[in-house]
């Protein structure tokens, strides 16, 4: 049954490809942006792939592009924006790491409440976070994205519980690296502050988490898996993707409980 799905940072990567894949399964895409630039790009991208979307300018921390979310009706709402920042979190500048909570975590929590008073009226309706391999795995030099994931895991596992009585669900998609730019982005954000001659992280650390933009996947293979999961009517309250993410988040969660300090 065709739905009508709302998607945040839909301007690039998987929220582009997440939206252009439900639109050719028959959805009524409601696809959020960030800056004005990027509708005309998603409205060409659409256009070749031969499906319609409605795009619109939403910058999630902005009170007056939040107001959209209260006016558009929709079944499923996917909180996909975010932004990373790279770095060591015992040297990182924490004003940076405060914008990095202000998007990953309160706005988009506040772009959730408001779809889940929508829902709740209704007593219908899905929320999906999308979350990541170090919403679970604690990764070194990513320190401010891997909290921020920490806490979306959080809110959504708290908002599932408290709005069940509703009819309304709640559930994450944790996807591992896939190569959409976004994690090499991240990566170079440090550049903006880090210093090897004046920070006490050797360089050469960091160049060791960094070898992960080397393993990255192909990002085609978790559109597809995002857009299976959002358009379900029942799924499991967190996918992780592709396998090898999965058995990551596991194991790093047993070997919190055996490793020693």
């Amino acid at each position: 049954m065709s739905k009508t799905i709302f998607i945040t940072g839909a301007g690039t990567g998987l929220g582009k490809g997440t939206a252009i894949g439900l639109a050719e399964k028959g959805h009524h895409v409601i696809a959020a942006v960030e800056i004005i630039s990027q509708i005309t790009s998603l409205r060409e991208a659409a256009s070749e792939a031969g499906v319609e979307l409605e795009v619109i300018k939403l910058d999630i921390t902005s009170k007056r592009d939040q107001q959209l979310i209260e006016e558009y009706d929709y079944d499923v709402f996917v909180t996909n924006a975010a932004i990373g920042e790279g770095g060591p979190i015992a040297e990182i500048p924490v004003d940076r790491v405060r914008e990095v909570y202000e998007t990953n975590v309160f706005s988009t929590l506040e772009n959730a409440q408001i779809a889940a008073k929508k829902f709740v009226e209704k007593k219908k309706g899905k929320i999906i976070f999308l979350s990541s391999i170090v919403g679970i795995v604690g990764m070194p030099y990513l320190g401010a994205y891997v909290s921020s994931k920490h806490a979306v895991e959080a809110i959504a596992k708290t908002m599932k519980a408290e709005l069940e009585e509703f009819g309304v669900q709640v559930a994450t998609i944790n996807p591992g690296p896939f190569e959409t730019g976004f994690n090499d982005r991240m990566f170079e954000e440090k550049h903006k502050w880090y210093d090897e001659n004046k920070n006490f992280t050797p360089r050469t650390s960091i160049a060791e988490t960094e070898k992960i933009l080397d393993e990255q996947y192909d990002p085609q293979d978790m559109i597809n898996k995002m857009v299976e999961v959002i358009e379900a009517d029942h799924h499991a309250f967190r996918t992780a993707y592709p396998q090898e993410a999965e058995d990551m988040m596991k194991e790093e969660e047993k070997k919190n409980w055996e490793e020693r300090v």
